[in-house]
């Protein structure tokens, strides 16, 4: 199992001499013409170059305004396929709404862009059709490394975070999500697996997750999990891991399956997305009973 405690001061301290420099938008702007606006920036960039996977990649990372006027200390959100122009500022918004409305509380959203998708985010498949096809597929395993052993320690070493961890992600994203739920299940406290593609494989993670479930070590957890209309094949799927949490929830999990049939693949992330996080961190009693 992936040990964020595994990464030594040494190794932390190296990978961050090799990069991890900020992309800090545009450089400090000259007074723009009246026609021409300003940019309006949610967030920063970081290039990390990553030793596990052999190429420079990409975070984005939002903070709650309330960062910059305190020393606190916030849960950290990572959210798979989260680049710019993926998933990073549709969750980073519910983010910040959720600070403007009181509905959650101040976060840190971390958003890891995605290169390759198949390759990065499924696990390698013997079927020849999958082979031929996505010929790249089958790394996961590698990109939870980087994860685990590159991008949290940079988070983590570089903001005042409160140890807290979530995973989010929808599709191929969701896909890995409840993989790493289920093979890894010590890397995040609380995971969000939407509409996962639990076709992959013809199935069959689905297929492991009774024996795979057997083997977490009953800490305390969070799962919680949603799929839209995906047809027949994606819902029985779905339906057979629901089947082994209730036959054998691990001590210490709490999980929720709320299903959206009225919603399709393209309409489920946002709405969904929104309702997760007021269910994972909605607000502390101490700030609601403040409002």
């Amino acid at each position: 199992m992936f040990r964020r405690s595994s990464i030594t001061a040494a190794v932390l301290g190296a990978f961050l001499l090799l990069g991890g420099q900020a992309i800090a938008g545009p450089a400090a702007p000259q007074a723009p013409k009246a026609d021409e606006g300003r940019p309006i920036v949610i967030g920063r960039s970081f290039e990390l170059p990553s030793k596990v996977l052999g190429e420079v990649r990409r975070i984005n990372v939002y903070v709650p305004p309330s960062y910059a006027t305190g020393d606190a200390r916030y849960p950290v959100l990572y959210v798979i396929d989260g680049g710019v122009d993926q998933d990073f500022h549709h969750i980073s918004g519910l983010a910040q709404l959720g600070t403007i409305s009181g509905t959650t509380q101040d976060m840190i959203v971390v958003g890891i862009e995605t290169v390759d998708r198949r390759r990065e985010l499924t696990t390698r498949s013997a079927d020849p059709e999958y082979v031929k096809r996505w010929p790249t597929h089958g790394s996961s395993a590698l990109f939870r490394r980087y994860v685990a052993d590159e991008v949290i320690p940079f988070v983590e070493a570089r903001w005042r975070t409160d140890g807290e961890t979530a995973v989010m992600g929808e599709s191929l994203a969701g896909l890995f999500v409840l993989e790493t739920f289920l093979r890894e299940p010590g890397m995040f406290d609380r995971y969000v697996a939407i509409s996962p593609s639990l076709w992959w494989d013809a199935g069959a993670l689905a297929n492991e997750a009774p024996a795979l479930l057997a083997k977490h070590d009953g800490a305390e957890r969070t799962l919680w999990m949603t799929v839209a209309d995906e047809g027949d094949e994606m819902q029985a799927k779905i339906d057979a891991v629901v089947a082994a949490l209730k036959a054998a929830p691990p001590p210490g999990l709490k999980w929720t399956y709320a299903p959206r049939p009225d919603e399709t693949h393209a309409t489920i992330y946002h709405a969904a997305a929104l309702d997760a996080l007021r269910a994972l961190y909605g607000p502390k009693p101490e700030a609601a009973a403040g409002r």
